[in-house]
């Protein structure tokens, strides 16, 4: 995690780095690991909740780099960069 920090903390400094592959690449790992549950933006402590900066700072330059995209749903369609979540189905009750 701590190479995913590094990078995502220099593309924050250096917007110009939004537009290298690795950069784009890591961004885009964080928020796939956001999705999983692996890592959070914000999380408990002894001393109450801490805001991992770096991860909320990839969350904002996930935009940037995502193009717009035309989504259908159903009857409904959608303009996002973003893909609706589909929530896994454990088959638990």
């Amino acid at each position: 995690m701590t190479e995913l920090k590094t990078i995502v903390e220099n593309a924050w400094i250096n917007k110009d780095l939004l537009n290298d592959l690795e950069t784009t690449k890591v961004i885009k790992k964080v928020i796939s690991e956001l999705d999983k549950g692996t890592i959070r933006v914000a999380e408990p402590s002894q001393a109450g909740w801490v805001v991992n900066e770096w991860i909320k700072k990839a969350v904002v330059m996930y935009f940037p780099i995502q193009k717009m995209k035309t989504y259908e749903v159903g009857i409904f369609e959608y303009h996002d960069k973003i893909p609706l979540k589909r929530k896994k189905m454990s088959g638990k009750l």
